[in-house]
Parts: C-alpha cells; structure tokens; sequence
C-alpha cells in the first residue's frame, strides 16, 4: 500500500451517517474509490478487510473509524484531487454495502473544504 496522501478525503454529514449505520451492521469498514469497472467511479464499501490490497493502492484517509482506498495510478490521473464522501438517492451498484435509500459518491472538494 502507497503511503503519502492521507487526510486527503473529507466527508459530509450525511455520509458519516450511513457510514456509522453500515459499521453498526456490518462492523468494520473499508472503502475503495473505484475507477471505472463495476461500479463506475463510485465509492465501494465493503467489511473491513473484504478487498485485498496491492501494492499500489493508496490511502487517502480515514472517515470515522473507516479506511479509504484509490488505485495510486488513478489518483495520479485525476490530479490528486482532495474528495469529498457523500451520499445519494438510490441503492448501491454492484457490490457494495449499502441501504434501499442511499449509496456513496464522492466529488472534487472545493477549495474551501481543503
């Protein structure tokens, strides 16, 4: 796992909540920024622990308790940005956990959230 860019995920409100629901469900948690495939470029959460890492996948920090991951590769290509953890209407995709009501997305953080 690349080292350097922790703390470079920031998460709204209602995202640390769906997150505390799920690790009050599932336990702990992990999140993987996908890039494309399966989920699109959404957010996967799964138990922590579920998705084995490789060596080039990089912590971007930690939201309450939970890890999150990216492809240091795919980071790299978007520029570094610094994301932003969010929710929005509807079910997760693919694998991921998640409720009926809401999965996680993230987005570009604006400057003032950096």
């Amino acid at each position: 796992m690349t080292a350097g860019a922790a703390d470079r995920i920031v998460a709204t409100g209602a995202a640390r909540t769906e997150l505390r629901r799920l690790q009050a469900e599932h336990g702990p948690l992990m999140l993987f920024q996908s890039g494309g495939c399966c989920d699109g470029s959404l957010p996967i959460c799964l138990p922590d622990g579920e998705l084995a890492l490789g060596p080039n996948d990089l912590l971007l920090g930690d939201v309450d308790g939970s890890p999150v991951y990216v492809d240091a590769e795919l980071y790299e290509r978007w520029n570094r940005p610094a994301l932003v953890l969010d929710v929005a209407a509807g079910a997760p995709e693919g694998f991921s956990l998640g409720g009926a009501a809401v999965h996680f997305v993230t987005r570009t953080a604006p400057a003032s959230e950096r």
